[in-house]
C-alpha cells in the first residue's frame, strides 16, 4: 500500500504547479490561467504529437527520440515482467550504453511510462543522455519482483559483468540524466538482500524528481532507497524514502538536494564520502539516525566526508539527528553547518563518535558549526563544534514558513494537449541547419501567455536575438538545444543576447525546462542568456528555469570541438564560444535549479579535450530575489559567478572549475576588458571561481571551487597549487555569508580586495580544503 506521505508528497508537487501567468501574445484572447485537462486524461506527454528529431544522428531522419514503453511491448499490468520491454525501449537506436562509447550528444531519449504497475527482474539501464518520466497525473509505480536480481531498480551507471569494477560511464562525466515522477516498490524483494531503488551514479546536468520509494520497515532490513559511491554532481529534489536500512547512502563530489522526506528508515542519510553537499529542506520522521557521517582523515586516505551543509530541516521522534564516525577534536576532519533545524521529540542533536556535542529535545537550531569559522580579513581561523553567528537570511528569500523558498521544477499535469503549441508544427525546423529565429519568434509573439510553447526535440538555429516575452512558459523535450550562430554573434565588442528573457523593465512569468542555450562558433559577441525578467508581486519564484543548460561546445553542430579546437590553441578566433553565458540584469529575479554553465573542456562526440574560449560565466546584477539552487558554472576564462551590485541571493552549492590552459594566457586574454559589463580589474593568473563586488545581503551556503589543471597539466595537483587565488570578496559588500566553502588545489581560498586572508594549507580536509563559515 502507497504510504500516506507518498500521497500528500504527489499531491502537494502536482497541485503545486500552476502558476497564474501574465502577458498575452497576439493570438490569444485569455490568458492561460489554469488547466483544463479532465481527470480521466491522459497527462499531455502520452498524446501530444511527436515529431522530435536529433539533428546531428547520422540517420535523423529515423531515429526515434520519444518513446512510449508500451510500444515496446511493455504492459504495466503488475503482473507481465517487462524487463526486457523497457529496457528495449531504452537502448533502440544504437544508443550510447553497454560500455560502447563514453558520451554522445547524438542519441538522446525521452523514455515515457503510462500510469501502471512494471514489474522488473532486473536493472532498468539508463542510457546516455536520457530523460525517463512517468505520467505526472499519475505516477507509475516500478515493482522489483521476489526474484529481483540486481543493484538497483534504475541503474544509470551498470557495473560491468567480471570487469573488476569496470563501469560504462566514467563517474565525472555521467551527464544528461533525469528520472522524474514514480513510485518504486521493493516491497517484494527480500529484506536481506539488499534491493535498490536507484543507482545514481552521475554528474553534471542530472535530476532526480517526484520520485517516492517504498521499502521493507522490518527490523534489520537491508534495502536502500538510493545508492551513490562516486560522481560530480548534481541536483535531486522533491524526493520520498519510505522504509528501508537507508534513505539516501551517498558519496560523490558535491551535490544539492532539496525537499527530501524520509520516514521510518533505521538511518535517512548515510555519507560516504564528499567534498561539499547542501541539504535543503529536510524531513526525517521515524528514523534511529538522520544523518550517519563517515569521517575521513585529513591527509585524504581515507576520503570521509569534506563538508556538509544542512538548511530548513525539520526531524521529529528520532534517537539522533546527525552522527560522526569519530570525534575530529579539534581538527579539521569533516566539516558540518546546521541552520534552522527544528527537532521535536529527538534524543540527540549531533554526536560525534561517542560524544555528545549538542543535546536534543524540542529545539530549534539557529547556527551551529564544527570546523573552521571566519571572518573579514582576519586569516586565524578558530576551530569550532558550537553555535555561530546567526546565518543572514534576507526575508524576500523566504517562505510563508520562514525556511529558504523552493519550487519544484513545472510539469503541467493538469494541462490539456490543446493548451500547448509546437514551434515544429508552426514553421521551426529544428534540423541543425535551418534559419529558425523568425518561426520562434513568431511563435512566441503570438502565444506567450494563453499556451505552453513546446518546443519538439531538435536543434533550432537562430542568427538573431530571440525575444521570450514576460508571461512565457517553455518545454522543452530531451533537452531540445537553441543554438546562437553567424556573424550577428561574432563581435565581442559589439554584444548581443541569443535569447533575451524579457525586456528591460518587465514583469511577469517566465517558466523554461528541459532547454539547452547553445552557440555555432564563432560567438564572441553571444551573450547567450541575457534574463530581464521579474517575478509579479506577491508570486516568488515565478519566473526561473530547471533542467535548463548554457552548453558551449564539446558536441555535434557547434563547430567548437576537439578536431577544430584541439589544446594547442591553433583554433584561434574560431573557438570563440561565448562573450557571457548567463547574465542577470539589474531589474531581474530569478528562480534558477539544476542549471549548468558549462564551456566544454572535452569532446562529448570525439572525445578529445580541447580548447574553446568563453570570456564570463554568470553575471549577476540582480537586487534580487536570486535563488541558485543546485547550478554549476565551468570554464569561463574571467570569472565563473560574478555578482556586482547585486543584493539577496541565496546560492547553494555552487560548484565551478576554472579553465584548463590558465595562466598561458592570463585573464582577460584571448578576449579584453569591457566596462559595460563591470569586468573584474585584476586577476591572479586565472579566473575568479566567485567575484562578489558591491553588494549585499548574499547567502553562499555550499560551494565547490576547483583548479585541478595549469596550462593543462596537472603537475600542480602534487603541491596542491594549481591557482593563487579563486574567490574573491571586495570591502565595498556587505552582509555576505559564505559557508561550507570547498576548494581544490589553491592556495587562497578568500580573497578580500584581490588580498588573500585564508590559507588552504590551514584547512586541509582531505583531498580538498574546508572552510566551515566565513562571514563579511
Amino acid at each position: 500500500m502507497l504510504h500516506q506521505t507518498s500521497v500528500l508528497l504527489l499531491g502537494t508537487l502536482l497541485g503545486s504547479l500552476f502558476t497564474m501567468v501574465s502577458g498575452l501574445g497576439s493570438s490569444c484572447s485569455a490568458p492561460l490561467d489554469a488547466g483544463d485537462s479532465a481527470p480521466g486524461d491522459p497527462f499531455w506527454m502520452q498524446s501530444i504529437t511527436h515529431q522530435g528529431t536529433s539533428a546531428f544522428n547520422s540517420d535523423p531522419s529515423s531515429y526515434q527520440v520519444f518513446r512510449n514503453v508500451k510500444d515496446f511491448g511493455a504492459k504495466g499490468d503488475g503482473v507481465t515482467d517487462d524487463t526486457a520491454a523497457i529496457n528495449n525501449a531504452i537502448s533502440s537506436g544504437g544508443r550510447c550504453g553497454n560500455a560502447n562509447c563514453g558520451s554522445s550528444s547524438t542519441t538522446p531519449a525521452v523514455v515515457f511510462f503510462p500510469a501502471g504497475t512494471y514489474i522488473v527482474s532486473s536493472p532498468i539501464e539508463a542510457f546516455y543522455w536520457t530523460q525517463i518520466i512517468g505520467d505526472a497525473k499519475n505516477p507509475p509505480t516500478i515493482r522489483a519482483s521476489a526474484n529481483f536480481n540486481g543493484l538497483a531498480v534504475i541503474d544509470a551507471d551498470p557495473y560491468i559483468p567480471n570487469g573488476d569494477g569496470a563501469q560504462w560511464y566514467t563517474n565525472q562525466d555521467n551527464f544528461y540524466r533525469s528520472v522524474r515522477n514514480f513510485i518504486i516498490d521493493l516491497t517484494q524483494t527480500s529484506t536481506t538482500s539488499q534491493a535498490t531503488g536507484l543507482h545514481w551514479q552521475v554528474s553534471q546536468a542530472t535530476s532526480l524528481m517526484n520520485i517516492v520509494v517504498e521499502m521493507s520497515t522490518a527490523a534489520g532490513n537491508n534495502q536502500r532507497g538510493l545508492y551513490m559511491e562516486n560522481g560530480s554532481g548534481g541536483f535531486m529534489g522533491d524526493l520520498v524514502f519510505n522504509g528501508g536500512q537507508y534513505g539516501l547512502q551517498v558519496g560523490n563530489q558535491q551535490f544539492t538536494v532539496r525537499n527530501v522526506t524520509v520516514n521510518n528508515a533505521n538511518t535517512e542519510i548515510q555519507g560516504i564520502w564528499s567534498w561539499g553537499w547542501t541539504w535543503q529542506r529536510i524531513t526525517i520522521n521515524n528514523c534511529q539516525v538522520g544523518f550517519d557521517l563517515s569521517i575521513g582523515a585529513t591527509s585524504g586516505s581515507p576520503q570521509g566526508v569534506g563538508g556538509e551543509a544542512i538548511i530548513d530541516a525539520v526531524v521529529s521522534n528520532t534517537n539522533t539527528f546527525l552522527q560522526t564516525s569519530t570525534n575530529p577534536v579539534g581538527s579539521l576532519d569533516g566539516s558540518l553547518v546546521l541552520n534552522n533545524i527544528q527537532l521535536s521529540n529527538v534524543q540527540n542533536a549531533v554526536v560525534a563518535g561517542s560524544d555528545v556535542l549538542l543535546a536534543g529535545g524540542t529545539t530549534t537550531i539557529n547556527s551551529w558549526a564544527m570546523g573552521n569559522v571566519y571572518s573579514g580579513t582576519n586569516g586565524n581561523g578558530q576551530y569550532t563544534q558550537g553555535n555561530i553567528a546567526a546565518i543572514n537570511r534576507p526575508s524576500v528569500l523566504l517562505d510563508n514558513t520562514g525556511r529558504v523558498f523552493g519550487k519544484t521544477h513545472p510539469q503541467y499535469a493538469e494541462f490539456s494537449t490543446d493548451q500547448f503549441v509546437s514551434v515544429k508544427s508552426n514553421g521551426a525546423k529544428g534540423d541543425g541547419q535551418t534559419d529558425d529565429t523568425a518561426a520562434i519568434n513568431n511563435v512566441l509573439s503570438q502565444f506567450a501567455g494563453c499556451k505552453i510553447i513546446f518546443f519538439d526535440a531538435g536543434t533550432y538555429i537562430v542568427t538573431s536575438t530571440i525575444t521570450v516575452p514576460a508571461g512565457t512558459q517553455i518545454v522543452g523535450e530531451g533537452w531540445t538545444t537553441i543554438m546562437g550562430s553567424g556573424s550577428f554573434f561574432e563581435d565581442y565588442n559589439n554584444p548581443r543576447p541569443v535569447v533575451q528573457v524579457g525586456t528591460a523593465g518587465s514583469t511577469g512569468v517566465v517558466e523554461i525546462t528541459d532547454i539547452i542555450f547553445s552557440t555555432r562558433g564563432p560567438a564572441a559577441g553571444a551573450i547567450v542568456v541575457e534574463w530581464n525578467v521579474h517575478d509579479p508581486s506577491g508570486q516568488q519564484g515565478a519566473a526561473g528555469t530547471w533542467d535548463t543548460h548554457i552548453i558551449l561546445g564539446g558536441r555535434d553542430g557547434t563547430d567548437l570541438q576537439a578536431s577544430n579546437c584541439p589544446t594547442s590553441g591553433s583554433g584561434g578566433n574560431a573557438c570563440f564560444a561565448a562573450f557571457m553565458g548567463l547574465h542577470l540584469t539589474s531589474g531581474s529575479s530569478a528562480y534558477l535549479e539544476g542549471l549548468w554553465v558549462w564551456l566544454a573542456d572535452h569532446d562529448l562526440d570525439q572525445g578529445s579535450q580541447l580548447a574553446a574560449y568563453s570570456g564570463r560565466g554568470i553575471l549577476s546584477e540582480s537586487q534580487g530575489p536570486v535563488w541558485m539552487i543546485g547550478t554549476a558554472s565551468e570554464h569561463s576564462i574571467e570569472y565563473e559567478y560574478r555578482l556586482v551590485n547585486a543584493a539577496n541571493h541565496y546560492m547553494g552549492l555552487i560548484q565551478t572549475e576554472t579553465p584548463y590552459f590558465q595562466p598561458s594566457p592570463v585573464p582577460p586574454s584571448p578576449f579584453i576588458l569591457n566596462t559595460d559589463f563591470n569586468d573584474p580589474t585584476s586577476w591572479d593568473g586565472a579566473a575568479w571561481a566567485l567575484s562578489i563586488e558591491n553588494s549585499n545581503n548574499i547567502l553562499v551556503f555550499g560551494a565547490g571551487h576547483y583548479s585541478f589543471f595549469e596550462n593543462w597539466d596537472t603537475d600542480c595537483q602534487n603541491s596542491k597549487n594549481c591557482q593563487s587565488q579563486i574567490v574573491n570578496v571586495d570591502s565595498a559588500s556587505t552582509n555576505i555569508g559564505i559557508y561550507q566553502l570547498t576548494t581544490v588545489d589553491t592556495t587562497m581560498m578568500l580573497s578580500m580586495n584581490n588580498n588573500g586572508v585564508i590559507s588552504a594549507s590551514n584547512n586541509r580536509n582531505g583531498f580538498s580544503d574546508t572552510v566551515a563559515a566565513w562571514t563579511s
